[in-house]
């Protein structure tokens, strides 16, 4: 596979620049954050996007899931980051049952947006058509995550590997295929095949995030804490340290930043190690 030239985005960021990255096949660099130093860290690394994830509730607040997290929660960690960014493209967790209902949706995602996101992600499959459509028809683009999705750790019985059997594999394509018609502006895939999220990045034109998801998506995210090496619990197998990796220069957080950037988009990571 030929490794595509690694240019400088324009900045801001915009899904306009993420739809020409996918275009040119050049990969995107995303990691999450909850506050104004790191988020000004990750604009030093020219970081592509930056997710503030319902993560938070497990690296930040020390539960054990993302479930206790609330949307004055989200909003409070959305104005945080965006008074230090002016770059990336901002991304923000609705959390959970924070859209069980449109006029939930409605509201929660207002919030988010009014604190300074550019885009609202959302869990779920073709059950979220009602949400994703409303909202873009009101200027709001939608991340759509699929596959692990965490805010239904219970209903999976842990955090577990989807979309391995054949049946699975094809109510992802078509979960993705729904959402993608109502409107959604990216999908995330989390913990899914690499053969099968490569499909999924080729078939559709919205840019694709991928963890744990293979080489093969447009994007890459991970946890900010994990990549820094800062574990309060087992890593995950998609997880790399890149503080005490030799690629950080610098041997800096922003280092660590910068090399992880570097990574995603020469390719370098993730290799399989880091895929299901």
């Amino acid at each position: 596979m030929t490794t595509p030239a690694v240019t400088q985005p324009p900045s801001p960021v915009t899904l306009s620049t993420l739809k020409r990255y996918k275009k040119n096949g050049e990969p995107f660099s995303c990691l999450t954050c909850y506050e104004a130093s790191f988020a000004a860290a990750m604009q030093q690394a020219q970081i592509d996007t930056i997710l503030i994830g319902d993560s938070l509730g497990m690296v930040v607040q020390g539960h054990g899931s993302t479930l206790p997290v609330t949307v004055a929660d989200m909003v409070y960690h959305t104005q945080n980051v965006a008074r230090a960014n002016s770059h990336a493209l901002i991304l923000c967790d609705l959390p959970f049952l924070a859209y069980a209902t449109l006029p939930d949706a409605i509201a929660n995602s207002r919030a988010i947006m009014q604190a300074g996101a550019h885009v609202v992600k959302v869990e779920g499959g073709a059950e979220l058509v009602p949400i994703v459509r409303i909202l873009a028809d009101n200027g709001v683009p939608t991340c759509v995550h699929l596959g692990l999705t965490p805010q239904s750790v219970n209903l999976f019985g842990g955090y577990k590997v989807q979309g391995k059997t054949d049946s699975a594999a094809a109510k992802l394509l078509e979960d993705c295929r729904a959402v993608v018609e109502a409107g959604a502006a990216i999908l995330l895939l989390e913990c899914v095949p690499a053969t099968l999220a490569a499909q999924i990045t080729a078939e559709f034109a919205v840019p694709v995030i991928g963890i744990g998801a293979g080489a093969d998506c447009d994007g890459q995210v991970l946890v900010m804490h994990d990549m820094l090496g800062v574990y309060t619990r087992k890593p995950a197998k998609f997880v790399k340290d890149f503080l005490t990796d030799d690629s950080n220069l610098s041997g800096d957080i922003v280092g660590a930043f910068r090399a992880y950037h570097t990574a995603v988009k020469t390719r370098a990571f993730p290799t399989a190690e880091h895929s299901f």
